[in-house]
C-alpha cells in the first residue's frame, strides 16, 4: 500500500504507538485531510453533517468500536487487527474518494447461521474497512433520529436494552393487557424497500453526500459462493448501519401504533402489542398486517404471527407466568433447551482436555448466559442447572477413569474409605453413577469450586443485588 503524506511531505497516519498500544489514535485534522476537491466546492447546501462524520473524534470512536466488536473478515480477507495499519497507509486516499463520491463499498460476504428452531439466518459480513466507515456514519446520523424515535422502541439504541423491553412488557401484562399480538416480519432485513427506506432517512438527513453513501451501501451487493449478486432490496444483517436503518424503517409502525393508542414494545423487528381480549387482538392483528404490507411493503409471516395469552408467548428469550396474582418473568423453554444443548457439547464425556480448562470454557458460557437472563424470577431453575452441570462433569470424570482399578485408586485419593471406593468403582453407566452418594461425596461441590466452577445461582444473586 502507498503511504500518504501531506503537502509538506509529512506522513499522516493513525498512530497506535509501539505494538498498537499506548498513544491515542491520531487521525488527520479536518482542514488538512486532502486538498479541496470538486465534491467539496460544488455548493452543497448542507455539508456540516458530512464533515462531522469524518471528524477525528468520531473516527477514533468508530475505530475503537469496530476493534472491540471483532468479527470475521469480509470478502477481501482483511482482519480487524489489520484495519489500523491499513488506515495509517491509506486514509487520505480513502477520504478523498469519499469526498469525490467515487468510493465504492465492497459486496458483503453472505453466511448462514442455523436458527435454534430450524432453518437459517442469513448474515452479511462487510469488509472491516466498510464496517469502520458504516460505524462512523451511524454515529454521525443517529442523534438526528434518536430524539424522534418512540419510547417503546428498545433495540439497538443507546441507553436502552432488552431487559427494559421485557420489564415494560411485564408492566403491561400486570395492568391487565394479557393478550399479545405477536407480529413476525418475514425476512425483514432482506425485504426492506430501498426507495422507501431512503425516503425516511432523507426526512432528517439533508446532506446529499451522506445519502448517496448510505444508498451505495444498500446497493453494494452480496457475495454468495464466490458470485456477486446485486441487492435491489434489503439491508443485510451484520453491518453497523443495519440496526439503525431498521429502526428508521419501523419508526413509522411505532408512530402508527402510538396514534392508535396501543400498548406495544418493539425490539428491532420483534414487535408485541398488548390488548385486553382475544377479539381485540384479532382486530389489531388484521389492521397492523394491512399497514405493514400496504404502507411499508413488508411481509408478515402468517405462520409465526399469532394472538395468544401472554403466558404462552416468548419475547426476547423470556416468557411470563403468574403466581399468586403476580406476573413474573422466566426463561423461555426454548432458551433453556439451547442452554442445555450447549452444555451437553461442552461436557461431552468423551471430549479431551483438562477438567480445569473445560470448566473455564463452561464459566465463559454460563456467566455470559446469566448476564442476560438474570432478571428471570426463577432461582430454583438456576439451582437445578448448577446441579445438572456438576452431574455432567461427574459422569465425564468417572468415564475418564475407565477401569475399575483406576476408579478405586482415584476415589481413595479423594478421601473415600476403601470399602466405599470399591462400591464406587463398579457400575457400567457413567450417568447413573454420577448421582450415587459415593461419587457425589468424592466429586463434591467444593471439589468443583476448587477447580474454579462458578455458580449460576450465586452470580444471579450478585447481579440482582448490584441492580
Amino acid at each position: 500500500m502507498k503511504r500518504s503524506r501531506d503537502e509538506h511531505g509529512r506522513q499522516n497516519t493513525l498512530d497506535k504507538g509501539t505494538g498498537g498500544q499506548g498513544r491515542e489514535v491520531k487521525l488527520p485534522e479536518a482542514d488538512r485531510r486532502v486538498e479541496p476537491s470538486p465534491a467539496r466546492s460544488e455548493g452543497n447546501a448542507n455539508t456540516e453533517l458530512w464533515e462531522k462524520i469524518w471528524e477525528r473524534e468520531n473516527l477514533t470512536a468508530a475505530l475503537k468500536r469496530v476493534e472491540r466488536n471483532g468479527g470475521a473478515p469480509g470478502i477481501d480477507g482483511m482482519t480487524v487487527g489489520e484495519l489500523r495499519p491499513a488506515l495509517k497507509e491509506n486514509w487520505l486516499e480513502i477520504r478523498e474518494s469519499l469526498d469525490l463520491g467515487s468510493y465504492k463499498p465492497q459486496p458483503v460476504k453472505r453466511v448462514e447461521i442455523p436458527k435454534p428452531e430450524g432453518g437459517v439466518r442469513e448474515l452479511g459480513i462487510p469488509t472491516v474497512l466498510d464496517r469502520f466507515l458504516q460505524q462512523a456514519i451511524a454515529q454521525g446520523i443517529q442523534p438526528l433520529f434518536e430524539v424522534k424515535f418512540s419510547k417503546r422502541s428498545y433495540g439497538f439504541r443507546p441507553g436502552r436494552s432488552a431487559h427494559e423491553a421485557v420489564r415494560q412488557a411485564q408492566e403491561y401484562i400486570r395492568e391487565g393487557y394479557d393478550w399479545i399480538v405477536d407480529i413476525d416480519l418475514e425476512k425483514f432485513f432482506d425485504r426492506v424497500n430501498h426507495d422507501m427506506l431512503m425516503a425516511r432517512v432523507a426526512r432528517e438527513v439533508k446532506d446529499k453526500k451522506v445519502l448517496k453513501l448510505i444508498r451505495a451501501y444498500l446497493n453494494s451487493g452480496v457475495m454468495i459462493h464466490g458470485v456477486v449478486r446485486d441487492t435491489e432490496e434489503g439491508t443485510p444483517q451484520g453491518g453497523p448501519l443495519s440496526p439503525l436503518l431498521s429502526n428508521i424503517m419501523l419508526d413509522d409502525l411505532d408512530k402508527e401504533l402510538e396514534k392508535r393508542g396501543h400498548k406495544f414494545v418493539r425490539y428491532a423487528d420483534d414487535c408485541n402489542i398488548y390488548v385486553r381480549s382475544k377479539r381485540a387482538g384479532e382486530r389489531v392483528m388484521a389492521s397492523v398486517k394491512e399497514f405493514l404490507e400496504k404502507k411499508l411493503k413488508l411481509k408478515v409471516n402468517r405462520k409465526k404471527s399469532k394472538v395468544d395469552r401472554a403466558t404462552k408467548v416468548k419475547f426476547l428469550g423470556f416468557s411470563f407466568y403468574k403466581r399468586n396474582g403476580e406476573v413474573l418473568i422466566r426463561v423461555a423453554g426454548r432458551s433453556l433447551e439451547r442452554f442445555r444443548n450447549k452444555l451437553r457439547r461442552l461436557t461431552k464425556r468423551t471430549r479431551p482436555g483438562k477438567p480445569v480448562d473445560i470448566i473455564r470454557e463452561i464459566n465463559r458460557y454460563t456467566m455470559g448466559w446469566i448476564g442476560y437472563y438474570w432478571q428471570a424470577n426463577t432461582p430454583s431453575v438456576y439451582r437445578e442447572l448448577d446441579s445438572w452441570i456438576r452431574r455432567r462433569l461427574r459422569q465425564m470424570i468417572w468415564k475418564r477413569w475407565k477401569r475399575g482399578g483406576t476408579r478405586y485408586r482415584e476415589l481413595v485419593k479423594l478421601g473415600i474409605p476403601e470399602w466405599r471406593a470399591a462400591e464406587g468403582a463398579g457400575g457400567k453407566s457413567p450417568w447413573r453413577m454420577s448421582r450415587t452418594p459415593v461419587i457425589n461425596e468424592a466429586l463434591s461441590i467444593s471439589y468443583f469450586q476448587n477447580l474454579g466452577l462458578r455458580s449460576i445461582k450465586d452470580r444471579c444473586r450478585e447481579l440482582c443485588i448490584s441492580w
